[in-house]
């Protein structure tokens, strides 16, 4: 079965690289009483672009949701990416200042059991295992068995987990406050408010209340 998605990224790319594909759809267009092509022979190819281009090639598509879902994507590419320019830059992984994020949002004494480190990062058992074990090889975190509690074992920031978050967290959030600096912050509490509303409303539309770790500090 086709992913649609990959079409239309796949769509976007040749026609930025090349302009090729958007000058044949204005030319189709334009000889079939269609309309010309908004994009053909601009550089830049947008998702309202392609969403009128389905709409005048197929009335009755659906593509009103090209609009919202194709930037989603496109942001979460060049927010991800540049993230990860950040952390490289500063020396961490992204899972280790996953892990310690977690921890010293907790509070003091910055310390959690390993499920509660699973439910707060949303990863699995397994993950969170090999994330401690290599935090701990580091000198980043501590862990011991959980007083009264068979089986649990508690983990804890150290000092020179908490000195690395502190020195870190700023550098990343920092950075991604200046990317979203041409919005206002009207612009942004709203932004906030309705991808809020579109997150849960499409978690409830597929029955998947899960929220995976991308993303979080």
């Amino acid at each position: 079965m086709y992913h649609w998605s990959r079409v239309l990224e796949a769509g976007v790319g040749a026609e930025k690289k090349t302009g090729r594909a958007a000058g044949s759809e204005a030319k189709v267009g334009g000889g079939e009483g269609g309309g010309s092509d908004p994009a053909a022979g601009t550089a830049a190819y947008t998702a309202r672009d392609i969403a009128t281009a389905w709409e005048r090639e197929r009335p009755g598509t659906p593509a009103t949701s090209i609009g919202i879902v194709t930037p989603i994507w496109q942001l979460a590419k060049l927010f991800g990416d540049d993230r990860r320019r950040v952390l490289a830059r500063a020396g961490v992984d992204t899972a280790t200042l996953d892990l310690l994020s977690v921890l010293r949002r907790s509070g003091t004494p910055y310390t959690l059991t390993t499920r509660e480190l699973g439910r707060l990062s949303m990863v699995t058992a397994g993950a969170v295992s090999q994330r401690v074990a290599r935090a701990e090889r580091e000198g980043l975190v501590s862990r011991r068995p959980g007083e009264g509690r068979p089986r649990t074992v508690e983990v804890t920031l150290t000092e020179a987990g908490h000195a690395l978050v502190e020195a870190t967290v700023d550098q990343v959030l920092g950075r991604e406050a200046d990317l979203i600096s041409g919005l206002t912050a009207e612009q942004q509490n709203l932004l906030t408010e309705l991808l809020g509303v579109l997150l849960e409303d499409v978690q409830r539309s597929l029955g998947d209340e899960r929220v995976t770790q991308v993303g979080q500090l």
